[in-house]
């Protein structure tokens, strides 16, 4: 489906962008400007070991990180300045629109607060 959503927004392109005498978008995005909708579909795939409720048991939380970091790590993994073969292989199959999407969504979803302790006996 996704791979539909971009071929279609890229004959879109094509056909409006000489038009309205826009240039290309540039390979890689130095800062995100993500459908928050699209990284939310997208993020499945994320979560399967990124908590949602940004917390720590190995692997790192990605909830609430500023969009711009967010961009730019993932550009670090797809130019291999990062080592980690897993997110390699994940973040080298995203475009640039779809990194800023994950960096839209992750950077508006808040790590979840420390569940309360009861006091006492019963609860």
């Amino acid at each position: 489906m996704v791979q539909g959503w971009r071929w279609h927004l890229a004959c879109v392109a094509a056909v409006i962008a000489p038009i309205a005498g826009l240039t290309a978008v540039p390979a890689t995005l130095s800062h995100a400007s993500g459908d928050r909708a699209l990284g939310q579909y997208l993020s499945s795939e994320c979560v399967t070991c990124h908590q949602l409720s940004g917390r720590f048991d190995g692997i790192p939380p990605i909830v609430g990180w500023p969009e711009d970091s967010f961009v730019e790590i993932m550009n670090e993994y797809k130019s291999k300045k990062r080592s980690h073969a897993v997110m390699q292989t994940i973040v080298g199959r995203l475009s640039p629109e779809e990194i800023a999407a994950l960096a839209a969504y992750f950077g508006s979803v808040a790590p979840a607060t420390a569940p309360a302790k009861h006091e006492g006996g019963k609860s």
